[in-house]
């Protein structure tokens, strides 16, 4: 994404833990869910994955649906699960929508969930590789002549071996895996978190030293600092990353879709046909991350405000 994260940027959940968030976060039988709203329109049950990109979309679909009540729907009800959880929840009846679709990540999950047809893509076109600081690029500086991902090994030392990576559960850490192998290179492959990851970034950029990273946008981080992808020799291909795929090649463009059930789309087809068209560009989504991770302000804040500078863009999405 990862941007997708990404992005699945997850994998297995646990039965339990699964059984838990959806008891936890999804609607009763007391007509809350989707299937028997009241008067003012209906609750729709929808997950919310873990990173901020998420989040702003639901914030933004909540705020378009309060806007237009003739949508028909009153609220969203979010359960935070990972991607592969959520999957599972959707095809088990306990979830009306999935909002944040990491393509082409989660394509394989959404494929095998009977009753669940992909919407639209937010926004595409978003990119995810192997990124270092751009000033150590600059001449006289540790990364000097580094452009490609095959000339690693060449700066092991000024790197540390290492790739800082994010979560060990998403689908992308997984395919860096592929690739550090697929390009035989010998790094250190780094995971923890999100958050660590960045964290490593900041330490880097506060002390002026290199570093290798993965990003995915949308993100905070290409909105606060200047960093250099490195080229790749072989454009991403289906089943790169397969159990017999090479690893030798790009990670895909990301795109976040949205994705709802047979059954919310005939009880509020005015609300999903809105889903339909909704398009958020990438670098308003760098925004917006920034303005909640950079900045530390509230998500549904961040969203209401850009629905109110774009109502042109959402007037043409309710039609």
């Amino acid at each position: 994404m990862t941007r997708t994260t990404t992005t699945t940027r997850a994998l297995a959940a646990s039965g339990a833990a699964l059984a838990l968030a959806l008891t936890a976060g999804c609607g009763s039988d007391d007509g809350a869910a989707a299937g028997g709203g009241g008067s003012d329109g209906i609750t729709v049950r929808t997950t919310e994955f873990s990173w901020v990109a998420a989040t702003l979309t639901n914030e933004v679909v909540r705020q378009v649906a309060a806007d237009h009540p003739d949508l028909g729907v009153a609220d969203l009800e979010t359960s935070q699960l990972d991607p592969a959880a959520a999957w599972a929840g959707a095809g088990n009846g306990d979830l009306d929508l999935v909002t944040e679709v990491a393509l082409p990540n989660q394509q394989p999950l959404l494929d095998q969930t009977e009753g669940f047809e992909l919407l639209g893509e937010v926004y595409s076109g978003a990119d995810q590789g192997w990124y270092v600081p751009s000033y150590a690029l600059e001449p006289g500086q540790p990364l000097e002549g580094l452009t490609s991902v095959t000339q690693l090994p060449e700066y092991a030392d000024a790197l540390d071996s290492t790739l800082y990576d994010a979560d060990p559960g998403w689908i992308t850490t997984e395919q860096n895996e592929a690739r550090l192998a697929g390009y035989d290179i010998g790094f250190e492959h780094s995971t923890s978190s999100a958050a660590a990851l960045f964290a490593q970034l900041d330490r880097a950029y506060e002390r002026e030293e290199p570093v290798l990273v993965y990003l995915y946008q949308p993100h905070w981080v290409f909105a606060q600092y200047d960093v250099t992808k490195l080229e790749e020799p072989n454009p991403y291909e289906e089943g790169c990353f397969a159990e017999r795929g090479e690893g030798d090649c790009a990670m895909p463009d990301y795109a976040g879709g949205v994705a709802a059930s047979d059954e919310l789309q005939e009880e509020v087809p005015a609300f999903t046909e809105m889903l339909s068209r909704m398009e958020i560009p990438v670098d308003d989504m760098d925004a917006m991350i920034a303005e909640v991770d950079v900045e530390e302000r509230d998500a549904a804040d961040v969203a209401q405000e850009w629905v109110e500078k774009n109502d042109d863009a959402v007037e043409s999405w309710v039609g």
